[in-house]
């Protein structure tokens, strides 16, 4: 039984399957939160950022600096309309989705970041998300060098030296290795990061099926990677798809590392009871 990889009905991460440039990340995400919720419109949610958008036009044509930009921004999104984050957003599903995030005023730091870049892109401001470790940010290449917003603490700005310090006191990372993570993150990089938010909270709440959704993503953004393919064997078995499961992990057996041998072999176990069962 073959896994369906295709996106047909999803048009923007069909995109990103084919590596083309031109992207909507915006409509990408709003594709991901179509898996969990079936009947999303994404009108009011493009409706919304527009809205944003008009309201920052003034404003951004009257601001002194780039550093001024960005705190019209978070004046706005904010200041005005409560976009924030806090910890219990990291347990909830609902926090990755954007139109949950603008629905809600509460993000995780990728998501409420992609609400603000999806602003600045209608307001005619050119900014990049910056996958840095353990925080997603914003960042605006100005002249006096790149300032970076973080829009889970109150859309708070920072220029490059407070960055790699208050990143290497999370990561304890060195300042080498944090600068290079400042660098503008790819449209495939911010998806990936996306999705594995997705997957460390369903996992946590052994949401199987909505497990399975994220996997599907993943393994069809990287079809050759074995970790990939045997976590979607793994999730396809716990999310009660045994034919799908076999065949997964059967395929996966032929080529594992010896240290998840056994492993998969107690799964590929457990599907032929299960289909058993089912005959």
């Amino acid at each position: 039984m073959t896994v369906d990889l295709q996106f047909d009905h999803d048009l923007e991460f069909s995109k990103l399957l084919a590596r083309r440039m031109d992207v909507d990340v915006t409509r990408v995400a709003l594709e991901i939160a179509r898996d969990a919720q079936p009947n999303l419109d994404f009108t009011h949610t493009i409706e919304w950022i527009s809205r944003r958008a008009s309201e920052m036009t003034i404003h951004i044509a009257r601001a002194r600096s780039d550093r001024a930009i960005l705190k019209e921004m978070s004046r706005c999104l904010f200041g005005t309309h409560g976009l924030h984050g806090d910890k219990q957003a990291y347990e909830r599903a609902e926090s990755s989705y954007i139109n949950r995030v603008i629905e809600t005023g509460v993000g995780i730091p990728i998501s409420l970041s992609l609400v603000y870049l999806a602003v600045a892109q209608r307001s005619g401001v050119d900014m990049s998300g910056v996958a840095a470790p353990m925080h997603f940010l914003v960042r605006l290449d100005s002249m006096e060098g790149p300032l970076f917003l973080d829009a889970f603490h109150e859309g708070q700005i920072l220029n490059l030296d407070d960055c790699c310090s208050w990143l290497e006191s999370l990561s304890g990372l060195s300042t080498d290795q944090i600068e290079l993570s400042l660098e503008p993150a790819s449209v495939l990089e911010i998806v990936v990061r996306m999705l594995n938010n997705l997957k460390a909270v369903h996992a946590r709440h052994q949401n199987w099926s909505d497990m399975w959704s994220v996997q599907r993503r993943l393994t069809a953004l990287h079809p050759g990677t074995y970790e990939h393919n045997r976590d979607l064997a793994i999730i396809a078995l716990k999310s009660n798809h045994p034919g799908m499961a076999f065949d997964l992990l059967e395929n996966c057996l032929r080529n594992c590392p010896e240290k998840d041998r056994s492993l998969l072999q107690g799964h590929l176990q457990l599907a032929e009871k299960m289909l058993a069962m089912l005959n």
